[in-house]
């Protein structure tokens, strides 16, 4: 699970950074890293004015021009033959090798039955009552949970309903299936795949892996093929939703007309940390019960039923340096009680993290004028040292929609200020924290159904996803619609998407 300090939240753990302005200080390497991305499609680019130029002068010949070219073409048969061998060869290596359409087929969110909501008294008389807290740490998890951005309906598992609670390997196992199982039946259900169709399984769950893995436990009971290709991604925090989407379009390049599935989860059961170092209360007050399940396409014929195209996935991840990879780290504490450590520098770390990674994804999504006007400021900067600020790109001319990972109110704040957002691109970050607490890897999959029940997908909008992660990672996903979204059947706020938004969040 990744999280942000205390800090964030109003309560003081220990002296903390906030967010950077991280859009001040951009780094050079990471531009060349996007244009990089971008070059390595220029025979793309360059074939497309070619072939427009060819089709322009085409239309421009007459009946007689067209005759005089016919004859000449008759008296150099050699010419004809190698110029048609050339064009078969040159259309065999461009489709051959250019990556195949990933498409979005559907997806569905997991919604917890209604009796393992949570209210913030019954969180607070719960815990007080289970004699592990002190009155200081009480105290903490209740001015946390007051300024968490969290509602008064999120879910937390069975176990932690009980008094003692019961966080045995059966009730983890128990949580996995209810979470898992519920978002697939619905998946299968709604698109009319059969689980037999699916050649690719890929399941991210961070804190919880146990054996046989969580893959198989699928497999097993869907009674997949026996020669699927099936990963268990385990220890990636809260960005892994991203990481498994990335993996998942990967194998799709190599294995042709198949069906891809992706299971997004975290299990809180096992890791409710039951001691008093302020630095580990943090998620019992944040994590909530969640999953989502990802149908992907390879298929051609897809395109017409599926929701969205794949257009980029960017990663960055700070793991070589020692303080980004400590930064959000599970451990015990003095009293052998296991939970999640923070450092104090950790928003200055995400900030670092989400500076690489947007500066690395601007030459694939910004217009060509945004990125004129950015790199000119940033070359300037930094051959002449001149003491002017680099251009904010406006992300907002490239995408439609944000999907970013509710982590925090704190997160939310701060990119909303740093990336110049408006309330309304922030909107569905701030309800589904609201509404279902922050569901680690499977939080942007809630927030891109909101989009959809609020009826604001239209299609070619453009959707980023952007996540964080311990590691430290920071990961984005680009969408493109195909089609007006609606929002599919059982979506998790068909039944409350009327009182939202709330004004008093955020």
């Amino acid at each position: 699970m990744s999280t942000e300090p205390a800090a964030a939240y109003g309560v003081r753990i220990h002296q903390t950074r906030r967010l950077p302005d991280f859009l001040q200080s951009v780094n050079l390497k990471y531009v060349k890293l996007g244009y990089h991305y971008l070059v390595s499609h220029l025979l793309t680019l360059c074939l497309v004015p070619l072939i427009a130029v060819i089709v322009i002068q085409a239309a421009q010949l007459k009946p007689d021009d067209i005759h005089q070219l016919w004859l000449h073409l008759q008296y150099n048969l050699l010419s004809v033959v190698i110029f048609s061998v050339v064009l078969v060869f040159g259309s065999t290596v461009y489709i051959m090798s250019r990556p195949r359409s990933i498409y979005l087929v559907d997806y569905s969110c997991y919604l917890p039955p209604s009796h393992l909501q949570v209210q913030f008294h019954r969180f607070m008389e719960h815990s007080k009552l289970t004699g592990d807290f002190d009155d200081s740490s009480l105290e903490f998890q209740r001015k946390i949970l007051e300024r968490s951005g969290l509602g008064e309906e999120t879910y937390v598992p069975e176990a932690m309903h009980y008094l003692p609670p019961r966080p045995s390997m059966a009730a983890a196992r128990e949580e996995a299936e209810q979470v898992m199982f519920g978002a697939l039946d619905n998946l299968f259900a709604n698109t009319n795949v059969k689980p037999k169709d699916i050649g690719i399984l890929v399941v991210n769950c961070s804190l919880f892996n146990p054996t046989p893995s969580l893959s198989a436990m699928i497999v097993n009971k869907y009674k997949l093929r026996g020669n699927i290709r099936s990963f268990n991604l385990g220890g990636m925090g809260c960005s892994a939703g991203v990481i498994a989407i990335d993996l998942a379009k990967d194998m799709l390049q190599v294995h042709r007309n198949t069906y891809a599935v992706v299971v997004s989860t975290e299990n809180i059961t096992q890791n409710w940390y039951f001691g008093n170092k302020k630095s580990m209360l943090i998620p019992n007050c944040l994590f909530r019960v969640g999953g989502a399940a990802v149908l992907l396409s390879n298929k051609p014929a897809d395109r017409r039923r599926a929701k969205y195209k794949l257009v980029h996935v960017v990663r960055t991840h700070r793991g070589a340096d020692d303080m980004a990879f400590r930064c959000v780290y599970q451990e015990q504490d003095d009293a052998g009680k296991t939970g999640v450590s923070l450092s104090k520098d950790l928003m200055a770390i995400a900030g670092g993290a989400l500076k690489a990674n947007i500066t690395t994804m601007g030459p694939l999504v910004l217009p060509l004028s945004e990125q004129l006007l950015f790199f000119t400021t940033l070359v300037a900067k930094k051959l002449f040292n001149a003491k002017v600020k680099p251009y904010i790109p406006d992300f907002k001319l490239a995408f439609d929609h944000f999907c970013i990972h509710a982590g925090g109110r704190a997160v939310i704040d701060e990119l909303e200020k740093n990336l110049q957002l408006l309330p309304q691109h922030v909107e569905a970050s701030r309800m589904t924290l609201h509404r279902f607490g922050n569901t680690s890897s499977s939080s942007i999959w809630y927030e891109l159904a909101y989009t959809e029940a609020k009826g604001r997908m239209r299609k070619r909008n453009r959707v980023w996803q952007i996540a964080f992660g311990s590691g430290f990672k920071c990961n984005s996903a680009v969408w493109e619609a195909l089609r007006n979204v609606k929002p599919a059947p059982n979506n998790p706020w068909e039944d409350c998407i009327h009182k939202y938004p709330l004004q008093t969040v955020g």
